[in-house]
């Protein structure tokens, strides 16, 4: 009788758990169970290097409401933005902030969490809503700021930088609580899968730190007339990317300017501060080149009670891609732009910081999947065909449905540089290596804000005087 119950249980469990798979993935909710998400977005990003960048974002913004919605919201954001309609990106975006903040707002855990962690144990981590890292939310409102500034509304602009600020050191915060629960879960496997993610990261040791983010905020400030707020956030943004001959420049001259005790030593490190003429105004170019790299998946078969099991977890390939330096002609002698953040890196160690916690998920669903094709093996009688059938079909099921979550932001930009120089007022013609030239203004006393976006085979650029 005990045999019988577990073998009526057990069949219309598994198959209502397949059919359950089926059903979702038909559904857009349900898009990255069993397609793996960078092949939905690749045509995406190919589109990004025509002269029509938008010609898939109808397909982005018709899944934002399912269970990657908060992604599909931060990619039809971003290719508008790229596009120059900011109009329509900041309304993906403001899509994509109130998804984050139904996370954070979550007393407990509704209906619908249990039932996708219940599906993401029979399937895959694809299952779980997705909740992007620190660093794309950081980016969000970096954008999002971007959006505000580009339209004119400059207080706007500001509330979006401060909120980036302040995430930078709460998403810090989240991340560390989180891991205490998980840090008894590594094995060698991942440990030496961590190691190897932090050498691909070369010097990012924290994917919540992006000097990009702390640099564009301490720009608005200046221009904004807030330039002892300036001065910390250059001075952040240099802590991370000490290097940057532009950042050390900034700092020694808001120190002059502003009477810092820090002048002296600044001086004595980087040089006296160059200061505008008078009449002239500035040039700041922000660059972004390429794209963010894909996860790729990592598959490891193992068997367990004699059944074949699979763990697929995600990863990142070698990242030894170099960037150059963009070349600026058109402003006097050339400007070579420097790297102000790798983005590659940042998104590299948040998948190093992530892989204790998917350890854990994925050892709860290998044992939920070989138990399933145990019970069903157990269940049957010696030389019950039917029996057998049904373990091989747990078996198929289980490698089928085992997909490495491989969802991110992938339009983001793989690399953010800088550049500044002052200027007499007047009409210049940019050329930024080989791509097309562009007319910007240059007005005494204001600043010319160059953002440049270079998504491989196509060059954008937008200004503003500020």
């Amino acid at each position: 009788m005990k045999t019988t119950f577990i073998h009526s249980f057990i069949r219309p469990t598994i198959s209502t758990l397949m059919l359950a798979a089926i059903l979702g993935s038909s559904g857009c909710a349900y898009n990255s169970i069993f397609i793996n998400y960078p092949a939905q977005i690749a045509p995406v990003k190919q589109e990004l290097n025509t002269a029509k960048p938008m010609a898939e974002i109808d397909k982005l913004a018709s899944n934002i409401q399912g269970n990657d919605g908060l992604l599909y919201a931060q990619e039809a954001g971003r290719v508008a933005q790229v596009a120059g309609d900011f109009a329509s990106s900041k309304k993906y975006y403001q899509q994509a902030v109130a998804a984050y903040t139904a996370f954070d707002d979550k007393a407990k855990i509704s209906a619908s969490d249990i039932g996708a962690t219940a599906t993401s144990l029979v399937l895959n981590d694809n299952a779980i809503p997705y909740r992007g890292p620190g660093y794309e939310r950081i980016m969000l409102h970096q954008y999002q700021a971007l959006n505000y500034l580009f339209s004119g509304d400059y207080q706007g602009a500001l509330v979006e930088v401060r909120r980036s600020n302040e995430l930078q050191s709460s998403e810090q915060e989240r991340y560390q609580k989180s891991q205490k629960s998980v840090q008894a879960m590594a094995n060698g496997t991942i440990d030496a899968e961590v190691n190897r993610l932090g050498q691909a990261a070369g010097t990012v040791t924290s994917s919540f730190l992006n000097a990009y983010s702390y640099y564009t905020t301490g720009v608005l400030h200046e221009v904004l007339g807030e330039p002892n707020d300036a001065f910390i956030d250059y001075r952040k943004a240099a802590q991370i990317t000490p290097d940057n001959t532009y950042l050390q420049q900034d700092l020694v001259r808001l120190a002059k300017q502003l009477g810092m005790p820090q002048y002296d030593e600044f001086k004595k490190r980087w040089g006296d501060a160059k200061l505008p003429k008078a009449g002239e105004g500035q040039v700041i170019l922000m660059v972004e080149k390429g794209f963010v790299p894909e996860k790729q998946a990592l598959t490891v078969p193992f068997t367990i009670h004699g059944n074949w099991q699979t763990v697929s977890l995600a990863t990142y390939g070698p990242n030894n891609s170099y960037v150059p330096e963009t070349q600026v002609q058109g402003l006097g002698t050339v400007l070579k732009t420097e790297p102000i953040a790798n983005i590659d890196a940042l998104a590299i160690t948040a998948l190093k910081e992530d892989l204790p916690g998917t350890l854990v998920r994925q050892v709860a669903r290998v044992y939920a999947k070989s138990e399933m094709a145990y019970q069903v093996e157990k269940s049957g009688k010696p030389g019950n065909n039917a029996a057998d059938i049904g373990s091989i079909a747990m078996q198929i099921f289980n490698v089928v449905t085992e997909q490495a979550d491989r969802r991110s932001w992938l339009t983001l930009p793989k690399q953010a540089q800088i550049g500044r120089r002052y200027l007499n007022p007047g009409e210049y013609t940019l050329q930024l290596d080989k791509a097309p030239p562009a007319k910007i203004e240059v007005a005494a006393g204001k600043t010319t804000l160059v953002w440049a976006i270079d998504t491989g085979n196509y060059t954008r650029i937008y200004s503003i005087i500020i």
